[in-house]
Protein backbone atom coordinates (compact mmCIF):
# COMPACT_ATOMS: atom_id res chain seq x y z
CA UNK A 1 0.00 0.00 0.00
CA UNK A 2 1.30 3.10 -0.90
CA UNK A 3 1.38 6.26 1.81
CA UNK A 4 -1.12 8.89 0.61
CA UNK A 5 -2.96 7.48 -1.79
CA UNK A 6 -5.97 7.67 0.65
CA UNK A 7 -6.65 10.23 3.13
CA UNK A 8 -4.24 10.24 5.98
CA UNK A 9 -6.96 10.01 8.22
CA UNK A 10 -8.21 6.72 6.57
CA UNK A 11 -5.04 5.26 6.94
CA UNK A 12 -4.60 5.56 10.49
CA UNK A 13 -8.13 4.24 11.35
CA UNK A 14 -6.82 1.16 9.41
CA UNK A 15 -3.82 0.82 10.62
CA UNK A 16 -5.27 0.86 14.38
CA UNK A 17 -8.34 -1.79 13.48
CA UNK A 18 -5.60 -3.59 11.87
CA UNK A 19 -3.17 -3.76 14.56
CA UNK A 20 -5.92 -4.01 16.94
CA UNK A 21 -6.94 -7.50 15.45
CA UNK A 22 -3.89 -9.15 17.16
CA UNK A 23 -3.49 -10.97 13.62
CA UNK A 24 -0.66 -9.09 12.51
CA UNK A 25 2.68 -8.92 13.21
CA UNK A 26 3.36 -5.47 14.20
CA UNK A 27 6.94 -4.54 12.76
CA UNK A 28 5.13 -5.67 9.38
CA UNK A 29 2.45 -3.45 9.84
CA UNK A 30 4.37 -0.25 10.41
CA UNK A 31 6.74 -1.31 7.06
CA UNK A 32 3.26 -1.59 5.25
CA UNK A 33 2.03 2.11 6.11
CA UNK A 34 5.24 3.37 5.86
CA UNK A 35 5.66 4.51 9.48
CA UNK A 36 8.02 3.84 12.15
CA UNK A 37 7.37 1.54 14.92
CA UNK A 38 7.04 4.54 17.28
CA UNK A 39 4.45 6.21 15.42
CA UNK A 40 2.46 2.93 15.49
CA UNK A 41 2.75 2.70 18.77
CA UNK A 42 1.38 6.34 18.95
CA UNK A 43 -1.17 6.32 17.06
CA UNK A 44 -2.38 2.66 19.32
CA UNK A 45 -2.02 5.34 22.46
CA UNK A 46 -4.56 8.13 20.97
CA UNK A 47 -6.80 5.48 20.32
CA UNK A 48 -6.61 3.96 23.71
CA UNK A 49 -7.14 7.47 25.32
CA UNK A 50 -9.79 8.67 23.70
CA UNK A 51 -11.83 5.30 22.91
CA UNK A 52 -13.13 6.58 19.08
CA UNK A 53 -11.47 6.23 15.53
CA UNK A 54 -13.15 9.71 14.89
CA UNK A 55 -11.00 11.52 16.95
CA UNK A 56 -7.68 9.66 15.24
CA UNK A 57 -6.69 12.81 13.88
CA UNK A 58 -3.48 15.41 13.59
CA UNK A 59 -3.16 16.97 16.83
CA UNK A 60 -1.83 20.51 16.43
CA UNK A 61 2.14 20.68 16.96
CA UNK A 62 1.39 24.29 18.44
CA UNK A 63 2.92 23.99 22.35
CA UNK A 64 0.27 23.94 25.15
CA UNK A 65 2.00 26.99 27.24
CA UNK A 66 3.92 29.51 25.05
CA UNK A 67 6.07 31.60 27.70
CA UNK A 68 6.96 34.10 24.68
CA UNK A 69 3.45 34.44 22.86
CA UNK A 70 1.35 38.17 23.95
CA UNK A 71 -1.05 37.95 25.98
CA UNK A 72 -5.02 37.66 24.14
CA UNK A 73 -6.03 41.25 25.75
CA UNK A 74 -2.95 42.99 23.97
CA UNK A 75 -3.54 41.47 21.05
CA UNK A 76 -7.25 42.54 21.17
CA UNK A 77 -5.97 46.25 21.82
CA UNK A 78 -3.62 45.82 18.95
CA UNK A 79 -5.89 45.04 16.28
CA UNK A 80 -8.38 47.80 17.66
CA UNK A 81 -6.03 50.59 17.27
CA UNK A 82 -5.12 49.29 13.86
CA UNK A 83 -8.48 49.48 12.89
CA UNK A 84 -9.45 52.44 14.65
CA UNK A 85 -6.68 54.41 12.91
CA UNK A 86 -5.27 52.63 10.24
CA UNK A 87 -1.24 53.37 11.42
CA UNK A 88 1.40 50.74 11.40
CA UNK A 89 3.32 49.14 14.02
CA UNK A 90 5.44 52.16 15.25
CA UNK A 91 3.13 54.55 15.54
CA UNK A 92 0.82 51.59 17.20
CA UNK A 93 3.50 50.51 19.79
CA UNK A 94 4.18 54.17 20.72
CA UNK A 95 0.53 54.96 21.62
CA UNK A 96 0.13 52.15 23.66
CA UNK A 97 3.16 52.72 25.34
CA UNK A 98 2.42 56.14 26.01
CA UNK A 99 -1.41 56.07 26.74
CA UNK A 100 -1.83 52.97 28.12
CA UNK A 101 1.41 51.30 29.59
CA UNK A 102 1.46 48.29 27.51
CA UNK A 103 4.93 47.75 27.05
CA UNK A 104 5.27 46.09 23.27
CA UNK A 105 7.83 45.41 20.86
CA UNK A 106 7.37 46.67 17.20
CA UNK A 107 8.16 43.77 15.42
CA UNK A 108 5.59 41.96 18.10
CA UNK A 109 3.32 44.76 16.76
CA UNK A 110 3.91 43.57 13.22
CA UNK A 111 3.31 40.06 13.74
CA UNK A 112 -0.18 40.20 15.29
CA UNK A 113 -1.05 43.08 12.11
CA UNK A 114 0.21 40.08 9.67
CA UNK A 115 -0.96 37.20 11.58
CA UNK A 116 -4.79 39.07 11.19
CA UNK A 117 -4.37 39.74 7.66
CA UNK A 118 -4.18 43.77 8.67
CA UNK A 119 -0.20 44.15 7.53
CA UNK A 120 -0.62 46.35 3.84
CA UNK A 121 1.93 46.43 1.00
CA UNK A 122 1.95 50.44 1.59
CA UNK A 123 3.16 49.24 5.74
CA UNK A 124 6.46 47.90 4.64
CA UNK A 125 8.17 50.68 3.67
CA UNK A 126 11.52 52.09 4.40
CA UNK A 127 11.91 55.22 7.06
CA UNK A 128 12.11 58.28 5.36
CA UNK A 129 15.29 60.05 5.10
CA UNK A 130 15.74 63.28 7.22
CA UNK A 131 15.34 66.21 5.80
CA UNK A 132 16.00 69.93 6.67
CA UNK A 133 13.43 71.73 8.84
CA UNK A 134 12.94 75.10 10.61
CA UNK A 135 14.83 75.39 13.98
CA UNK A 136 11.51 77.05 15.78
CA UNK A 137 7.72 77.14 15.05
CA UNK A 138 6.26 79.65 12.89
CA UNK A 139 9.66 80.54 10.77
CA UNK A 140 8.07 78.68 8.40
CA UNK A 141 4.26 77.36 7.38
CA UNK A 142 3.72 75.21 3.94
CA UNK A 143 0.50 75.77 2.56
CA UNK A 144 -0.96 73.70 -0.33
CA UNK A 145 -4.40 71.96 -1.34
CA UNK A 146 -5.26 68.54 -1.08
CA UNK A 147 -7.46 67.80 -4.21
CA UNK A 148 -9.43 67.16 -5.12
CA UNK A 149 -12.24 64.51 -3.41
CA UNK A 150 -15.67 63.62 -4.88
CA UNK A 151 -18.37 65.21 -3.08
CA UNK A 152 -21.91 64.94 -4.25
CA UNK A 153 -21.98 66.90 -7.99
CA UNK A 154 -18.44 68.77 -7.40
CA UNK A 155 -15.63 67.99 -5.43
CA UNK A 156 -14.18 68.76 -1.60
CA UNK A 157 -10.38 70.69 -2.13
CA UNK A 158 -8.76 70.64 1.88
CA UNK A 159 -6.72 73.04 1.86
CA UNK A 160 -3.75 72.48 4.65
CA UNK A 161 -1.25 75.21 6.31
CA UNK A 162 1.55 73.02 8.07
CA UNK A 163 4.62 74.70 10.55
CA UNK A 164 7.25 73.25 9.00
CA UNK A 165 8.92 72.97 12.09
CA UNK A 166 6.75 70.99 14.50
CA UNK A 167 4.60 69.60 11.22
CA UNK A 168 1.50 70.89 13.38
CA UNK A 169 -1.57 71.33 10.87
CA UNK A 170 -2.22 74.81 12.04
CA UNK A 171 -4.97 74.57 9.24
CA UNK A 172 -6.95 72.00 7.84
CA UNK A 173 -9.94 73.53 5.49
CA UNK A 174 -12.94 71.55 3.87
CA UNK A 175 -13.33 74.20 0.50
CA UNK A 176 -15.56 73.88 -2.23
CA UNK A 177 -13.04 75.46 -4.59
CA UNK A 178 -9.74 76.75 -4.61
CA UNK A 179 -11.10 80.44 -4.86
CA UNK A 180 -9.18 83.64 -3.83
CA UNK A 181 -12.17 84.64 -1.45
CA UNK A 182 -12.22 81.51 0.52
CA UNK A 183 -8.58 81.01 0.87
CA UNK A 184 -8.14 84.37 1.90
CA UNK A 185 -10.76 84.40 4.68
CA UNK A 186 -9.59 80.44 6.03
CA UNK A 187 -5.88 82.03 6.39
CA UNK A 188 -7.13 85.28 8.12
CA UNK A 189 -9.16 82.98 10.35
CA UNK A 190 -5.70 80.83 10.99
CA UNK A 191 -3.65 84.01 11.01
CA UNK A 192 -6.06 85.18 14.08
CA UNK A 193 -6.07 82.20 15.75
CA UNK A 194 -2.01 81.56 16.00
CA UNK A 195 -0.35 85.07 14.99
CA UNK A 196 1.91 85.28 11.70
CA UNK A 197 4.71 82.85 10.91
CA UNK A 198 7.86 84.49 9.06
CA UNK A 199 7.41 83.40 6.21
CA UNK A 200 5.25 80.35 3.71
CA UNK A 201 6.04 78.54 1.00
CA UNK A 202 3.39 77.44 -1.70
CA UNK A 203 3.52 76.07 -5.31
CA UNK A 204 2.93 78.34 -8.44
CA UNK A 205 -0.60 77.96 -8.43
CA UNK A 206 -3.76 79.80 -7.64
CA UNK A 207 -4.60 81.76 -5.60
CA UNK A 208 -1.24 82.32 -4.28
CA UNK A 209 0.44 82.58 -7.50
CA UNK A 210 -0.01 84.72 -10.78
CA UNK A 211 1.70 84.47 -14.05
CA UNK A 212 0.81 87.92 -15.04
CA UNK A 213 3.20 89.74 -13.44
CA UNK A 214 6.76 89.02 -12.33
CA UNK A 215 6.46 88.45 -8.89
CA UNK A 216 3.44 86.18 -9.05
CA UNK A 217 1.42 88.34 -7.23
CA UNK A 218 -2.39 88.02 -6.27
CA UNK A 219 -4.60 89.52 -3.67
CA UNK A 220 -3.97 87.04 -1.47
CA UNK A 221 -0.15 87.39 -1.77
CA UNK A 222 -0.20 90.76 -1.46
CA UNK A 223 -2.23 90.05 2.08
CA UNK A 224 0.22 88.34 2.93
CA UNK A 225 3.60 90.86 2.07
CA UNK A 226 2.08 93.45 3.87
CA UNK A 227 1.63 91.48 7.04
CA UNK A 228 5.40 91.32 7.14
CA UNK A 229 5.52 87.70 5.88
CA UNK A 230 8.31 86.37 3.72
CA UNK A 231 6.71 84.42 0.79
CA UNK A 232 8.69 81.30 -0.62
CA UNK A 233 7.73 79.00 -3.46
CA UNK A 234 8.30 75.43 -4.76
CA UNK A 235 10.52 75.09 -7.76
CA UNK A 236 8.32 74.53 -10.77
CA UNK A 237 7.03 70.70 -11.60
CA UNK A 238 9.11 69.94 -8.27
CA UNK A 239 6.45 69.34 -5.52
CA UNK A 240 9.32 67.85 -3.24
CA UNK A 241 10.18 70.91 -2.06
CA UNK A 242 7.19 70.79 0.06
CA UNK A 243 7.88 67.54 1.18
CA UNK A 244 6.26 68.14 4.87
CA UNK A 245 3.06 69.22 3.66
CA UNK A 246 2.80 66.71 0.91
CA UNK A 247 3.41 63.71 3.37
CA UNK A 248 1.10 64.85 5.30
CA UNK A 249 -1.82 64.89 2.70
CA UNK A 250 -1.02 61.37 1.88
CA UNK A 251 -1.50 60.75 5.51
CA UNK A 252 -4.52 62.51 4.78
CA UNK A 253 -5.59 60.38 2.04
CA UNK A 254 -5.34 57.26 4.30
CA UNK A 255 -7.11 58.86 6.91
CA UNK A 256 -10.57 59.37 4.52
CA UNK A 257 -9.63 56.57 2.58
CA UNK A 258 -9.91 54.55 6.08
CA UNK A 259 -13.18 55.85 6.95
CA UNK A 260 -14.95 54.58 4.41
CA UNK A 261 -17.89 56.25 2.63
CA UNK A 262 -16.80 59.94 1.78
CA UNK A 263 -19.09 62.68 2.85
CA UNK A 264 -21.68 64.05 0.32
CA UNK A 265 -21.75 68.18 1.25
CA UNK A 266 -19.23 70.43 2.46
CA UNK A 267 -20.57 70.32 5.98
CA UNK A 268 -19.81 66.50 6.39
CA UNK A 269 -16.55 66.94 5.31
CA UNK A 270 -16.24 69.63 7.94
CA UNK A 271 -17.58 66.79 10.20
CA UNK A 272 -14.71 64.21 8.68
CA UNK A 273 -11.67 66.48 9.03
CA UNK A 274 -12.00 68.17 12.33
CA UNK A 275 -11.56 64.54 14.12
CA UNK A 276 -8.59 63.61 11.44
CA UNK A 277 -6.76 67.18 12.20
CA UNK A 278 -6.98 66.72 15.70
CA UNK A 279 -5.75 63.17 15.65
CA UNK A 280 -3.01 63.94 13.92
CA UNK A 281 -1.61 67.00 16.13
CA UNK A 282 -2.57 65.44 19.41
CA UNK A 283 -2.34 61.54 19.26
CA UNK A 284 -0.70 60.32 15.86
CA UNK A 285 3.00 59.62 16.60
CA UNK A 286 4.84 61.33 13.94
CA UNK A 287 8.16 59.63 12.46
CA UNK A 288 9.93 62.83 11.49
CA UNK A 289 9.88 64.51 14.59
CA UNK A 290 11.27 61.42 16.78
CA UNK A 291 7.79 59.88 17.37
CA UNK A 292 6.39 62.72 19.38
CA UNK A 293 3.14 64.07 18.71
CA UNK A 294 3.19 68.25 16.53
CA UNK A 295 1.29 69.64 19.61
CA UNK A 296 4.24 69.01 21.92
CA UNK A 297 6.65 70.79 19.41
CA UNK A 298 4.11 73.78 18.10
CA UNK A 299 3.67 77.18 20.37
CA UNK A 300 1.82 80.06 19.15
CA UNK A 301 3.15 82.83 17.16
CA UNK A 302 3.88 85.75 19.23
CA UNK A 303 3.18 88.29 15.89
CA UNK A 304 -0.66 89.22 16.12
CA UNK A 305 -2.76 89.26 12.49
CA UNK A 306 -3.31 92.83 12.02
CA UNK A 307 -6.64 94.01 10.22
CA UNK A 308 -5.40 97.45 9.37
CA UNK A 309 -1.38 96.88 8.81
CA UNK A 310 1.11 99.44 9.03
CA UNK A 311 1.82 101.20 5.57
CA UNK A 312 4.90 101.00 3.87
CA UNK A 313 7.14 103.80 4.58
CA UNK A 314 8.82 104.73 1.24
CA UNK A 315 12.55 106.96 1.31
CA UNK A 316 11.18 110.63 2.33
CA UNK A 317 10.75 112.78 -0.78
CA UNK A 318 9.43 109.82 -3.26
CA UNK A 319 6.39 110.39 -5.54
CA UNK A 320 3.52 108.05 -4.32
CA UNK A 321 0.96 107.09 -6.10
CA UNK A 322 -2.26 104.94 -5.87
CA UNK A 323 -3.17 101.96 -7.95
CA UNK A 324 -6.92 102.18 -9.68
CA UNK A 325 -9.32 99.54 -9.02
CA UNK A 326 -8.28 98.28 -12.76
CA UNK A 327 -4.98 97.96 -11.56
CA UNK A 328 -3.67 101.29 -13.49
CA UNK A 329 -1.76 103.90 -12.38
CA UNK A 330 -1.90 107.64 -14.57
CA UNK A 331 1.84 108.68 -15.15
CA UNK A 332 2.48 111.87 -17.42
CA UNK A 333 -1.13 112.25 -18.57
CA UNK A 334 -1.63 108.61 -19.33
CA UNK A 335 -2.90 105.20 -17.48
CA UNK A 336 -0.51 102.47 -17.67
CA UNK A 337 -1.32 99.18 -16.49
CA UNK A 338 0.98 98.18 -13.58
CA UNK A 339 -0.67 94.86 -11.88
CA UNK A 340 -4.62 93.86 -10.94
CA UNK A 341 -3.30 92.49 -7.47
CA UNK A 342 -2.07 96.24 -6.38
CA UNK A 343 -5.84 97.56 -6.99
CA UNK A 344 -5.84 100.59 -4.65
CA UNK A 345 -2.17 100.14 -3.10
CA UNK A 346 0.27 103.00 -3.21
CA UNK A 347 3.49 102.34 -5.17
CA UNK A 348 6.52 104.73 -5.46
CA UNK A 349 7.10 106.14 -8.98
CA UNK A 350 10.84 107.06 -10.08
CA UNK A 351 11.83 109.16 -13.20
CA UNK A 352 15.05 107.58 -14.38
CA UNK A 353 15.98 109.87 -17.37
CA UNK A 354 12.96 108.29 -20.28
CA UNK A 355 12.42 105.35 -17.78
CA UNK A 356 9.29 105.64 -15.16
CA UNK A 357 9.89 102.38 -12.52
CA UNK A 358 7.54 101.66 -10.14
CA UNK A 359 7.70 99.65 -7.12
CA UNK A 360 5.49 98.02 -4.55
CA UNK A 361 7.34 98.21 -1.14
CA UNK A 362 10.84 96.36 -2.06
CA UNK A 363 9.66 95.41 -4.88
CA UNK A 364 10.06 96.75 -8.52
CA UNK A 365 7.30 95.87 -10.57
CA UNK A 366 7.31 97.87 -13.67
CA UNK A 367 9.27 100.12 -16.04
CA UNK A 368 7.64 102.46 -18.24
CA UNK A 369 9.52 103.01 -21.31
CA UNK A 370 8.81 104.80 -24.38
CA UNK A 371 4.68 104.69 -23.63
CA UNK A 372 5.01 100.86 -23.22
CA UNK A 373 4.24 99.21 -19.60
CA UNK A 374 6.15 95.96 -19.04
CA UNK A 375 7.17 93.72 -16.11
CA UNK A 376 10.68 94.67 -14.29
CA UNK A 377 10.74 91.04 -13.14
CA UNK A 378 9.60 88.62 -16.18
CA UNK A 379 6.12 86.21 -15.09
CA UNK A 380 7.37 82.56 -14.45
CA UNK A 381 7.12 80.19 -16.99
CA UNK A 382 6.34 76.87 -16.93
CA UNK A 383 8.64 74.57 -18.63
CA UNK A 384 5.38 72.19 -19.98
CA UNK A 385 1.41 73.07 -19.69
CA UNK A 386 -0.08 72.61 -16.45
CA UNK A 387 -2.02 69.21 -15.98
CA UNK A 388 -5.45 69.90 -14.77
CA UNK A 389 -5.88 68.10 -11.43
CA UNK A 390 -7.82 64.53 -11.36
CA UNK A 391 -10.03 63.56 -8.46
CA UNK A 392 -8.89 61.78 -5.89
CA UNK A 393 -9.84 58.46 -4.73
CA UNK A 394 -8.76 57.17 -1.92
Amino acid sequence: MSWGVKDVREQRIAFVARALSGQEDFSELCREFQVSRPTGYKWLRRYQEVGSFAELEEQSRRPRKSPGRIEEGIEKRVIQLRQATGWGAKKLQKVLQRDEGIQIGRMTVNRILARNGLLREEDRHRPATRRFEMSHPNALWQMDFKGQFPMGGGFCYPLSVLDDHSRYLVGLVAMASPSLEGVEGSVIGIFERYGLPESMLMDHGTPWWSANNGHGLTRLSVMLIEQGIQLRYSGVGHPQTQGKVEKWHDTLRRAVRHEGQMPDDLRGWEELLAPIRQNYNQVRPHEGIDMQVPADRYVRSSRPYQREPRGWEYPMGSIVKRVDRDGRLYVSGRHYFICEALSGKRVRVEHIGATVLVSFRHMYIREIVDEKSRPVVRPTRRTSPPTARRPIFP
